[in-house]
This record gives C-alpha cells, sequence and structure tokens, in this order.
C-alpha cells in the first residue's frame, strides 16, 4: 500500500471516530432538539421555520433564548441577547485553531459554522489524548449537525403530542453527559483547579450577573488559574534527599 492510500484510509478512520463519537450523546440532543421544536410551535414558528433556525443558528442556547425573547423584545434586543449567549464560542474556536492550522479557509469557515458544545468537548478530549485530528472534530460536527435540526424539526411536527422531558428526568442527560467527558480532563492539579474555579465562578457569578455572562466569565478566568499553575514551579526534593557523594 502507498503512502497516499495509507493517509487515506487515516483520514477516513478519524472522521468515522468523530462520528461515531457523537453516539453516547445523542439522546440528550434529541431529547432538547425535540423540546425546542415543540417550543417553536409553540411562540408561532412553523416547521420549516424550527428548521432554518437550527441550520443557520445551530446553537441550542440561543435558539432557546430566542423562542423566550419572541414576541416580547425587539429584533436588536434578540441580537445582541444571542451573541453575548455565543461569546463563548470565541473561547472555543481559539483553544482548537492551533489543532486546525493545516486547514483551508473554506474549511475551518465550516468547521466553525458547526461547531458545538458537544462536538469541541469530544475533539478537544481527542486533542489531549494524542488522537485527535481536523477530520476527527469535523466528524463530531457533522454528528452533531445532523440530529440537532432532525430534532427539531420532528418536534415541530409532533407539537403537544411530546410531553415535558423535564417529567421524567431526561433533561439531565446533557449535563451529566458533559459531566463525564470533564473527568477525562482532571488527571492533574492544574486541571482539575481550573474546573473548579470555573464551576465555582460560574455559580458565583450567575446571580448578578445578566444573561449567559456568567459562562464568559468563569470561563476566562478559570482558565487563568489553570494557566498560573502551569507556570508555577514544581516543589522540589528535599535537600536530604539529593543524590548523596560517595564517602569511599
Amino acid at each position: 500500500m502507498d503512502p497516499q492510500q495509507m493517509r487515506g484510509q487515516q483520514t477516513a478512520s478519524q472522521f468515522r471516530r468523530g462520528l461515531l463519537a457523537v453516539l453516547p450523546l445523542a439522546p440528550g440532543v434529541i431529547v432538547f432538539g425535540l423540546l425546542y421544536g415543540v417550543m417553536a410551535r409553540q411562540s408561532g414558528f412553523a416547521p420549516w421555520e424550527a428548521l432554518a433556525m437550527s441550520l443557520m443558528v445551530h446553537a441550542g442556547s440561543a435558539q432557546f433564548t430566542v423562542l423566550g425573547m419572541w414576541g416580547s423584545a425587539g429584533a436588536l434586543s434578540i441580537i445582541l441577547t444571542t451573541l453575548i449567549i455565543n461569546l463563548r464560542h470565541l473561547l472555543m474556536g481559539a483553544s482548537v485553531a492551533p489543532h486546525l492550522a493545516g486547514l483551508p479557509l473554506r474549511w475551518k469557515a465550516l468547521v466553525a459554522l458547526w461547531m458545538s458544545d458537544e462536538s469541541y468537548a469530544l475533539a478537544i478530549a481527542a486533542f489531549g489524548r494524542g488522537d485527535g485530528g481536523p477530520l476527527y472534530f469535523f466528524g463530531a460536527n457533522l454528528g452533531i449537525f445532523l440530529i440537532w435540526p432532525a430534532s427539531g424539526l420532528a418536534g415541530a411536527w409532533l407539537g403537544s403530542a411530546i410531553p415535558d422531558p423535564g417529567r421524567y428526568g431526561l433533561d439531565l442527560i446533557f449535563p451529566l453527559a458533559f459531566l463525564g467527558l470533564l473527568m477525562g480532563f482532571l488527571k492533574d492539579r492544574p486541571g482539575t483547579a481550573t474546573a473548579l474555579a470555573a464551576a465555582g465562578l460560574a455559580l458565583l457569578t450567575a446571580a448578578w450577573l445578566p444573561g449567559k455572562w456568567y459562562v464568559i466569565v468563569a470561563g476566562l478566568l478559570g482558565s487563568g488559574v489553570g494557566l498560573l499553575l502551569e507556570g508555577a514551579p514544581r516543589s522540589q526534593p528535599a535537600a536530604g534527599q539529593a543524590t548523596r557523594k560517595d564517602d569511599g
């Protein structure tokens, strides 16, 4: 097998692994997609309009916010609010950019459009393990991009026939899935401290910061804690433990 064929097989394998990595998260995406579709219909959206928003915006938290503000706020307020909510994508994009350095700009634009919280978490974990790559990220992005709009459209079609997921505890699927992904990052002191600092800051600032600003603040300050610990000098062995000269 020549090198070009080997590279082609590795590329296909990387894409397939990224696509399959989405499967454990699919139930949570489907549940929230169905709920989004139901709420979109209740807000007066036609099924095709609910689908169009999922395809163009592709950000669940922003889409739910739009539905909550629809009919009671102006267009500018809705746009600014969703922009603030999605500011976290700046942090996410900056952290994956070094791993996408070889991609052409048009592919980077597509990856940025399809990037979601779920696919980002999967890709960052894979990059950390050393078995990720641009095609892995692309596969994970595509997996979520296929599931989210389809489940939203199904919810819009079925409407009130779908019961409230919260009644059955299904709304816990997403938080639990992300908690499972997070555990893979808690391998050292900086990683653990970053997660704890970000969680604590999010809880503290959510009460007094408007909208989703607490996500940005907690992400930035929590990352700062991790950077400080990464740069801190490692503890040195005690002098008594140093290698002793042979007295001969």
